[in-house]
């Protein structure tokens, strides 16, 4: 039987990464695949307008542009003939989770699975393209799963165990008060919130929103692709970034419901957690958050694809998706002397968050500049994209470098807003039975979903993806016009460090009506 690469799906070894031996053959791994929608060039046109305010329920979304039955079945097919088992379908996330051994899958898609060993440990990996039969080529547009290697990290910089250091660290309701939130608590909201690793403990919830006075608010837990909520006793693992997202969310939003969707690390299990919380009719967040990233550079074409169609779906239905810029810069952590920007955040269907350092006196914010604490101490990512084309609101923008050169944006933007960032003007959060404070662009991401869960809740509608609105009005926006992070500056109007700038709370709130 002929089969035919699908289009993006090469791989190359992590940087330093060198195999040691080929993978079990008896080893069970589950795949995703990802079917063609119906309507995918309409779903763009809708979700880059932000709907115009019309936002499709689920059961509507589906019918429109969900996947078609008959090409479900021919996946089936293709599993069947293979000894795979279809573990689960569903149409308006058009995929299909397979399930069967190493040595099925190597001969189902025709790849070698090998264990390869880097600096921070070992993953099951491939190399070159997935290959599918020609039959599927217009019906399959992505294979996830056979390789599962770390995508992502989580964007938080603590500063260290310390208790309130007065002016120079902040409580998210303090932030939100600097940052005009307008009144209410987000109630009759839920807000998503991605994790890829770590926990939280209950208690210690309870402990940081008793401390603060505030009523703890509901969080729930939904695992991904066998994942759970599993805390490490470590503040300085991934459990800090779980209880920094729910801490600040929870903090200026205490009437919004929470769910925290835990997923594997890897493009699958990210993906996977993502669309769950864009589908969950249980659930229904209408907001999302996302914390984790990886430089664009280091995600195939298959994956960078199937994301933002995810984020696609997400704004179709009316739900706003904020995401971390990074915390690396403008190289975001790549050592090639180039400029890189940190996705998903890049995805042209998100909200970009990228980071500032905030001083406050008197109650007000006295001066507020680009994050950057220097090489290897933290500053907030930004810069352009190398994916995806600029979208329509940004036309006309340009990113200043360093040098002072100013370029039209041919390609997407990033960042789109930002916030306190800086661990040395940092978030003070309840992480492992320890008081810390936490800063990162991850900390910008719930800042503002906890923001548009307010402004939700106060219009009794969901304002979905609010980028072409909010370009539309820059004067709801700090400008932070100081600093930079690396290659980029920051300039009047939209920068490639901090976008439009930090929020007026109830400006942003009017900039977004119906």
């Amino acid at each position: 039987m002929a089969k035919r690469a699908v289009p993006g799906s090469e791989r190359k070894p992590l940087p330093g990464a060198v195999p040691i031996e080929p993978t079990a053959p008896d080893e069970r791994i589950e795949v995703t695949v990802l079917v063609r929608r119906r309507n995918a060039e309409a779903l763009q046109a809708h979700a880059t307008t932000g709907g115009s305010g019309e936002h499709l329920d689920h059961d509507d979304f589906v019918k429109k542009y969900g996947a078609d039955q008959a090409d479900i079945d021919k996946v089936a097919a293709f599993a069947e003939a293979h000894g795979l088992a279809v573990v689960v379908t569903n149409l308006g996330r058009r995929r299909v989770v397979l399930s069967g051994t190493a040595k099925q899958l190597e001969a189902a898609f025709d790849v070698k699975l090998q264990e390869f060993q880097y600096d921070e440990g070992t993953y099951r990996g491939r190399e070159g393209a997935v290959h599918i039969p020609e039959e599927l080529t217009d019906i399959v547009e992505a294979v996830m799963g056979l390789d599962n290697r770390p995508v992502a990290k989580p964007h938080f910089r603590a500063r260290g165990v310390a208790a309130h250091t007065g002016g120079s660290s902040f409580t998210p309701p303090q932030l939100a008060k600097l940052y005009n939130f307008p009144a209410g608590t987000g109630a009759g909201q839920c807000v998503a919130i991605i994790e890829l690793g770590g926990g939280y403990r209950p208690a210690d919830l309870r402990a940081y929103f008793q401390g603060l006075g505030i009523r703890p608010p509901v969080v729930r837990t939904v695992g991904v692709d066998h994942a759970t909520n599993a805390p490490t006793g470590d503040p300085n693992s991934a459990d800090g970034e779980v209880m920094l997202d729910i801490e600040v969310v929870g903090a200026v939003a205490p009437g919004a419901k929470i769910v925290v969707y835990f997923a594997p690390n890897t493009d699958s299990g990210f993906l996977n957690a993502i669309s769950h919380a864009a589908h969950d009719v249980k659930n229904k967040p209408s907001v999302i958050s996302i914390s984790w990233g990886g430089p664009e550079s280091s995600w195939t074409p298959q994956s960078l694809a199937a994301f933002d169609s995810a984020f696609q779906a997400a704004a179709a239905m009316g739900i706003s998706v904020f995401a971390a810029s990074g915390d690396d810069g403008s190289s975001d952590g790549v050592q090639d002397g180039k400029s890189h920007v940190d996705f998903p955040a890049s995805s042209p269907h998100v909200t970009a968050c990228g980071g500032t350092r905030v001083t406050a006196s008197g109650g007000a914010i006295s001066a507020e500049q680009v994050w950057n604490n220097g090489a290897g101490n933290g500053a907030g990512g930004g810069g352009v994209s190398v994916a995806f084309e600029a979208p329509s609101w940004q036309a006309g923008l340009k990113a200043t470098t360093k040098a002072g050169q100013a370029t039209v944006l041919a390609k997407r933007g990033v960042p789109d807003v930002a916030g306190d960032a800086d661990p040395q003007s940092g978030y003070e959060v309840r992480v492992d039975g320890q008081t810390s404070v936490i800063g990162g662009t991850s900390a910008v991401a719930p800042l503002w979903a906890g923001l548009i869960a307010i402004v939700n809740a106060n219009k009794k509608t969901r304002v979905g993806f609010v980028n072409p609105a909010l370009y539309n009005q820059p004067a709801a926006f700090h400008d932070i016009t100081t600093g930079d992070n690396g290659n980029f500056k920051a300039a009047s109007g939209w920068d490639a460090c901090t976008g439009l700038g930090t929020p007026k709370g109830t400006d942003v709130a009017a900039a977004l009506s119906p």
